[in-house]
């Protein structure tokens, strides 16, 4: 038989793969399937629906996050608590700085550092309170002249009173900030009683956490930086030191105490 011819064989071709169903490329049809079946699957675009025992989809990620009424309690407090703090902060050096530098005006850089630092904090703990509707200390007036009667005595006292009384604030400040990430990464661990919860936004949830420890961490950091620039400069060589250092830290402890219910 003789071949066929060129123009005949591509006319075949033509006519063949107009009679064959074009079908999605990302879902091909089964060619064992009959032509009704096929018909019914070309309609769909949907994929094949999931094996009865495969595992879902989000198996690999963590579970939804929501608070508890006592982790929204914890949270409320430790924001009032950082915004109070970081106002005395910022009052503090303030009110220390005119006395200070004038007799040690090599300390003008540091100090000016330092305060634009707290207040840096202060305005991150403004808008984290404003944002979530967490209202400040009634005790807010009573901070404002303590830090900055603490602030401009200390700073009369020379150097080392200024720096002693840094280096006490920082230090409970410091372990306050620690106490609160800790006690946060505790929850997103699944320690606190808040993973698993349903509701819509639960993951929203769980990443501003996760970003609320990190500017505690970074607020924690630079805090315990102002830390060892006071023991640079000389904190320990206050006069009394134990005596300031000690009325200092018991001071600011009771603040936190007082801001985290009032």
């Amino acid at each position: 038989m003789d071949p066929i011819p060129p123009l005949r064989q591509s006319l075949s071709v033509c006519r063949i793969s107009l009679r064959t169903p074009v079908y999605s490329k990302t879902h091909p049809i089964p060619r064992f399937l009959p032509l009704s079946q096929q018909t019914r699957r070309l309609a769909s675009t949907s994929p094949d629906p999931a094996p009865p025992n495969a595992p879902p989809e989000n198996s690999s990620k963590q579970p939804p996050f929501t608070l508890t009424p006592s982790q929204r309690t914890y949270l409320s407090r430790a924001l009032r608590v950082n915004q109070a703090g970081e106002l005395a902060a910022t009052l503090i050096y303030a009110a220390q700085t005119p006395p200070l530098t004038r007799s040690n005006p090599h300390l003008r850089p540091l100090m000016k550092h330092m305060y634009d630092q707290e207040a840096n904090h202060f305005a991150t703990f403004n808008e984290l309170c404003a944002k979530h509707r967490v209202r400040p200390t009634v005790m807010y007036p009573v901070w404002q002249v303590a830090a900055t009667v603490l602030g401009w005595s200390t700073g009369l006292m020379g150097r080392e009173a200024a720096m002693a009384c840094t280096e006490a604030v920082e230090t409970e400040i410091g372990g306050h900030y620690n106490e609160q990430v800790r006690e946060i990464l505790g929850w997103l661990e699944g320690e606190g009683g808040g993973v698993g919860g349903e509701g819509k936004g639960a993951d929203g949830g769980r990443r501003e956490l996760e970003q609320l420890v990190q500017t505690l961490r970074r607020i924690r950091d630079e805090e315990l930086e102002h830390l060892d620039h006071a023991v640079e400069n000389d904190a320990k060589e206050a006069r009394p030191y134990d005596l300031l250092v000690n009325v200092v830290r018991l001071g600011c402890r009771a603040a936190i105490k007082i801001s985290q219910r009032v």
